[in-house]
């Protein structure tokens, strides 16, 4: 189960980083509540996209091999939990945060709390593993 939800939003997360990286333009138009935040910076908007790349690319690691790619969702969650961070903050500072909560709940925060759970639990799973190889030694 963890792998194939790894798996699936290793998909979706790489197609969000792509769109960002080469339809910068097009994806700033397409995703709600983004032109609210400023004018269109193609510069940030690829930054961001190649992080979200990289995280894609953490989640697919650990999708195709747990064991040993597990660690690559710790950053992965930084990054995806730092960026629900700041879209929380900014929308406890604007006129309507449970609506923009709501609206950012899918594609920002959802897959913050889906990786954040991957990392913990296979971190967990691993120091068990550990402790248990020790035990044996």
């Amino acid at each position: 189960m963890a792998r194939s939800l790894s798996g699936l939003l290793a998909l979706i997360l790489g197609a969000n980083g792509i769109a960002m990286l080469f339809a910068g333009l097009w994806w700033y138009g397409q995703v709600p509540g983004v032109t609210a935040t400023g004018p269109y910076n193609p510069h940030f908007v690829r930054d961001i996209g190649a992080a979200y790349l990289a995280t894609a690319a953490a989640l697919a690691g650990f999708a195709a091999r747990p064991r040993q790619a597990w660690p690559a969702l710790v950053p992965a969650a930084l990054f995806l939990t730092l960026h629900s961070a700041i879209h929380v903050f900014d929308a406890v500072c604007g006129t309507k945060p449970f609506a923009d909560t709501v609206r950012d709940f899918a594609g920002v925060h959802l897959p913050t709390l889906i990786t954040l759970g991957l990392a913990l639990a296979a971190g967990r799973q691993d120091r068990k593993e550990t402790t248990h190889a020790q035990g044996l030694a």
